[in-house]
């Protein structure tokens, strides 16, 4: 199988992030995606999310009724940083005779090198790159030297629509007690509604 791996904080997942994985799932033929919402990301250590098992029950009702969709949550259950280079290597033993793809914004492929282990990332998994709404998708050249010329040369870059559709912002406006319909899935809205996720 061909399946794609979607890490991110999730905090809240809205239509952006279900929008990205469709396309790459479309694009790319892949038969699964696999969200994992981040446990401790690295890059955001000062900043408080919200408990990972709130955040995968978004994620779960985000994606009800998709049967390609699915939700894993070793990071959230795992303590320390959460690395994708680890997340991966187990994803690789558990998934040995499928092919893994790991779904990517053009933005996080810009900071890559500042990333754990990013050329072991790129033979774990190949790499989605998206590129969000009109701008031009990302020159790979440069990053034969950090990952490998066979690592690059698998890269697939797909386009989406531009959503400018923030999860601060979604925070922000939770918080206010303003609508969060057409931002996040209705199941979601409801969910932050009712359990008072941001306050």
């Amino acid at each position: 199988m061909r399946i794609g791996i979607y890490g991110g904080t999730f905090d809240p997942v809205h239509l952006g992030h279900l929008l990205l994985a469709e396309t790459c799932r479309e694009q790319c033929q892949l038969d699964r995606v696999i969200f994992i919402p981040a446990g401790v990301p690295p890059h955001k250590q000062g900043r408080e999310l919200t408990a990972g098992p709130l955040r995968a029950e978004m994620l779960e009702f985000a994606i009800a009724g998709h049967a390609e969709f699915s939700v894993d949550r070793s990071e959230i259950k795992r303590s320390g940083p959460s690395y994708t280079v680890e997340t991966l290597r187990s994803l690789h033993q558990e998934y040995l005779h499928d092919e893994l793809f790991f779904l990517m914004g053009a933005d996080s492929l810009a900071e890559f090198s500042l990333w754990k282990e990013p050329r072991e990332i790129a033979e774990l998994a190949s790499l989605i790159v998206v590129n969000r709404g009109t701008q031009p998708p990302p020159d790979l050249e440069p990053f034969v030297p950090l990952l490998g010329a066979d690592s690059v040369a698998r890269i697939q870059r797909v386009t989406m629509p531009g959503i400018d559709i923030s999860a601060s912002e979604i925070r922000r406006r939770a918080h206010a007690g303003l609508s969060l319909r057409y931002l996040v899935p209705r199941a979601v809205e409801r969910f932050i509604i009712e359990h008072k996720v941001y306050g």
